[in-house]
């Protein structure tokens, strides 16, 4: 199917702050035919990667991973936001472009030896994906890529993970 999904990704300039062009997937979201098709080519490249469990960071990770794991059949591990978890944690902080923050993930979320695709909707400078490697990793599992409906390449975000496996629908590069 030849869908061009930046056609269907809203652009918002100056949000959250300033000089910020928010990337807003949620006319994906909208459409079922769009949002079947984005998880289906996510779910193909998880499955490329012989996925075991895939990660989703908080918020829009829930839902972009949620209906990947669904489609192949395997479990689904939130990475979230600071004490919204109510078992022991594993916590990892990291930088956005915009700010800075924590994920936490269960310390059972991960078995060791599985392998991990984590799922979001957007690679900028890669902070929430390195902080979810670190805990996949000190739970003992095998980051073997990361899906995203957005790249913002000119963010190097791919650059400070170098041997990570990224896969995107679409990149922006300039503003």
């Amino acid at each position: 199917m030849a869908i061009d999904f930046k056609e269907h990704i809203a652009s918002v300039e100056n949000f959250p702050n300033e000089g910020i062009i928010f990337r807003d997937i949620t006319p994906i979201l909208q459409d079922p035919e769009l949002y079947k098709e984005a998880t289906r080519r996510l779910a193909e490249y998880a499955k490329s990667k012989n996925a075991d469990v895939i990660v989703g960071p908080e918020a829009r990770g829930f839902i972009v991973g949620c209906p990947v794991a669904t489609e192949l059949g395997l479990g689904f591990v939130p990475a979230r936001k600071p004490h919204k978890l109510p078992r022991e944690v594993e916590r990892a902080s990291y930088d956005l472009e915009y700010g800075s923050n924590s994920l936490e993930m269960h310390k059972d979320a991960i078995k060791p030896g599985q392998r991990v695709v984590v799922c979001d909707d957007l690679l900028a400078t890669a902070g929430t994906l390195r902080a979810s490697k670190e805990l996949i990793e000190r739970l003992g599992g095998e980051l073997v890529g990361a899906a995203f409906y957005i790249e913002l390449p000119d963010l190097h975000g791919r650059e400070t993970l170098p041997g990570v496996d990224i896969f995107s629908l679409v990149q922006y590069h300039g503003a």
